[in-house]
C-alpha cells in the first residue's frame, strides 16, 4: 500500500528534522577530536566526556519528552527541543575551551526530539503504511551520516568547529520553520485510549529475545564514537594526512565499503545469509579495530580497517532496528523502540566516556583494542539471538 499525499507531506518534512537533527550529532565527529587538542583544558578523558555528553542527555530526557508529547501535544515539545538544541549550538559557537564544549554538547542533547518526532510520524501515518513511513526515516539517518563524514572536514577547514556550531543552530531553525510550515497539524489524542508508548520499557527489557539487540546497538554506536575519537588523530599523526583532506579519506572508503555492505544486505533479504551475515558483520567490526590497532602506519591497511568498518557499520545500523520490528509484540513494539533508541545513545556516551579514559591510558592503540574486545563480546553473544 502507498502513501497518500498527506503521509508523504509528512514523511518528507519529519524526514528532513531527523536528519537535520543527525546531522548535527554527527558532523562534530570527525572534527572535534583534532579541534580539542588546541584548546588550554584538553585531556583525553575530557575530550572523552565532551563527544558522549551528547548521549547521556538523550538517555535522560528522551523518555520524558515522549511522555510530556503524549500530554502537552508533538509539535510543542519538538519546538522546544530544537530551541534547547539551538541554545547548545550557541554555546558552542562561543565556547573557548573543552568544558565550554562539553557544556554546549549536553545542552544540545538536552533537546530530545526523537521520541516525539517519531510518535508525530505514527500519528500522521497509517499503519499500514508506518513500516515504510519508517523506513525513510533511517534513510535519512544514514545519508546524514555519510554527509556528514564529507561535510565537516571540508566545513573545519573553511569556518572551524565553531562555525560548525553556527550551522547547527541554523539548522534547528529551519527544522522549527519546516515543523510549522510544512508538517500538517497533529491529530487529536486521548490520552486514556492509548497507552503511553515507553510505559512497558521495564517489561520488554525482561524479554530475552530483545536483550541482545539492545545491547547490540549500544556496542554498535559505542564503537562508532569511540572510533572517532581515534581514527581523526591516526590520519594526521600516523599518517600525515591534512585535515582538510580528510573530507575525501572518508569519501573514498565509505564507497569502497558498499562492496561489503550491499552483498549483506542482498543475502539476508534472500534468506540465504541472515544467521551468518549478522555474526560476520559483528566479527568485521572486531578485526577492523584490531587491524587499526596493529598497523597505524600503514596507510592502505588503515584505509582498508575503515573500510571494513563501514561495510558492517552500515549493514548493522540497518539490520539491528529491522530485526527489533520483528521481534517485538505489536503492543510492546511502541516500548521496545523506546528502549533501543535509549541503548544507542547510552552506547555512544559510553564510547566518548570509556574511549577517552583507554586514549589517555593507552594511547590510541588502546582505544581500538577496546572496541575489538567489545565487538568479539557481542560476536560471542549474537549466535544467541540468531538461533532463537
Amino acid at each position: 500500500m502507498a502513501l497518500n499525499a498527506l503521509e508523504r507531506k509528512s514523511v518528507a518534512a519529519l524526514a528532513a528534522i531527523y536528519a537535520t537533527r543527525m546531522l548535527g550529532l554527527f558532523l562534530l565527529l570527525p572534527v572535534l577530536a583534532l579541534y580539542a587538542r588546541k584548546l588550554p583544558d584538553y585531556s583525553p578523558a575530557l575530550l572523552g566526556l565532551t563527544m558522549g555528553a551528547y548521549g547521556l542527555a538523550q538517555v535522560l530526557l528522551q523518555i520524558p519528552f515522549g511522555r510530556w508529547s503524549d500530554r502537552r501535544g508533538r509539535k510543542p515539545l519538538i519546538t522546544l527541543g530544537l530551541l534547547v538544541y539551538a541554545a547548545g549550538s550557541l554555546l558552542g559557537a562561543l565556547a573557548h575551551s573543552l568544558v565550554g564544549l562539553l557544556a554546549a554538547r549536553a545542552v544540545q542533547g538536552a533537546g530530545a526530539v526523537s521520541a516525539p518526532v517519531m510518535a508525530l510520524l505514527a500519528d500522521l501515518t497509517r499503519q499500514q503504511v508506518r513500516t515504510r513511513a519508517m523506513a525513510f526515516i533511517g534513510i535519512s539517518i544514514g545519508f546524514s551520516f555519510v554527509a556528514a563524514l564529507v561535510l565537516a572536514p571540508a566545513l573545519d577547514s573553511v569556518i572551524g568547529v565553531r562555525g560548525i556550531f553556527v550551522v547547527m543552530l541554523v539548522m534547528a531553525l529551519v527544522g522549527i520553520t519546516l515543523l510549522h510550515f510544512a508538517v500538517p497539524g497533529e491529530p487529536l489524542r486521548s490520552a486514556a485510549s492509548e497507552p503511553s508508548r515507553h510505559e512497558n520499557l521495564l517489561g520488554v527489557l525482561q524479554q530475552r529475545p530483545l536483550r541482545p539487540l539492545f545491547f547490540g546497538v549500544f556496542a554498535l554506536h559505542f564503537l562508532m564514537t569511540a572510533t572517532f575519537l581515534a581514527v581523526p588523530q591516526v590520519l594526521v599523526g600516523h599518517l600525515g594526512i591534512r585535515p582538510e583532506h580528510h573530507w575525501a579519506v572518508y569519501l573514498g572508503v565509505f564507497v569502497a565499503s558498499l562492496a561489503g555492505t550491499v552483498p549483506l544486505i542482498l543475502g539476508t533479504e534472500r534468506g540465504r545469509l541472515d544467521r551468518g551475515a549478522f555474526v560476520l558483520s559483528v566479527a568485521l567490526l572486531g578485526l577492523s579495530q584490531a587491524q587499526l590497532a596493529l598497523n597505524q602506519g600503514s596507510r592502505w591497511s588503515v584505509l582498508g580497517a575503515l573500510a571494513v568498518f563501514f561495510a558492517a557499520f552500515n549493514y548493522l545500523e540497518a539490520r539491528l532496528p529491522a530485526l527489533l520490528t520483528t521481534s517485538a509484540s505489536a503492543q510492546d513494539r511502541g516500548a521496545a523502540l523506546g528502549m533501543f533508541a535509549t541503548s544507542q545513545f547510552l552506547g555512544a556516551f559510553a564510547g566518548g566516556a570509556l574511549g577517552g579514559l583507554l586514549l589517555g591510558r593507552y594511547g590510541l592503540t588502546g582505544v581500538f583494542w577496546g572496541s575489538a574486545g567489545l565487538a568479539l563480546l557481542w560476536a560471542i553473544a549474537a549466535p544467541l539471538r540468531s538461533a532463537r
